[in-house]
């Protein structure tokens, strides 16, 4: 299955053909620029067309082989068979809003310190827990630290590490509590200018001025030394 998200983060819907069908509701194509749940971003909605019908995409998960996806239709609905040639169309709002939040968190990263324990995207607000030994951290610093990144207008750029390449760096993955996948050879990564670089899976914006400005929403008390910074968009 080719998964368009990956190389082009910025296509909003794609022509395909359906290879299974069910069962219930759900339905895999050869391609598609579907996100599905994974990494803490959320799974991918919109609408599958086919000459005399559609119906609502209302989430997108993993399928059971490696690089399959599968679109899960609004309850009832009744999938076209396997061979139709089918349109794919993404709730682009919701989807950009996905990226920018997600470029957003990788930002933060940047500008606090401590490795990440855990992290959610969402369309209204995000968050990244971190691992803070001081216990301490300034609200507004990580704000205005943000945001100096986004008005920079860093470029963010997809790319690849071999698995050997990760294993000697083992300081790029910033995630406690989930590894990136191996055995295939590579790994995806993001590299946002010389701020950024780490392995990603998600879909991000094309520089982070496609980003807007940020909002440091709150900082939560997760424990002795875990911190909670939950973000939101400013439009």
């Amino acid at each position: 299955m080719e998964l368009l998200f990956r190389t082009d983060s910025q296509a909003r819907s794609c022509t395909v053909s359906v290879t299974i069908a069910g069962p219930g509701p759900r339905v895999a194509t050869d391609r598609t620029v579907f996100y599905p749940t994974g990494g803490g971003q959320p799974g991918d909605t919109g609408e599958i067309r086919w000459p005399g019908g559609q119906a609502a995409i209302v989430d997108t998960v993993k399928g059971e082989a490696p690089d399959t996806v599968v679109h899960v239709l609004a309850e009832g609905a009744e999938p076209p068979p396997p061979g139709t040639a089918v349109e794919l169309v993404l709730d682009w709002d919701r989807r950009h809003r996905h990226m920018r939040m997600h470029t957003a968190l990788h930002l933060m990263c940047a500008v606090v310190p401590g490795a990440v324990t855990g992290g959610q995207i969402g369309a209204e607000r995000s968050r990244l827990d971190f691992d803070v030994p001081s216990g301490a951290l300034d609200r507004d610093a990580i704000e205005a630290g943000i945001n100096a990144l986004v008005a920079a207008d860093h470029p963010v750029v997809a790319g690849s590490i071999t698995d050997a390449d990760l294993a000697a760096k083992p300081d790029l993955v910033r995630t406690m509590s989930v590894r990136p996948p191996t055995g295939s050879g590579t790994v995806r990564t993001i590299r946002i200018g010389d701020v950024d670089y780490q392995p990603c899976g998600g879909t991000h914006v094309r520089s982070t001025a496609e980003i807007g400005g940020v909002e440091v929403l709150k900082i939560e008390n997760k424990g002795k030394q875990n911190r909670r910074v939950v973000i939101g968009l400013k439009g």
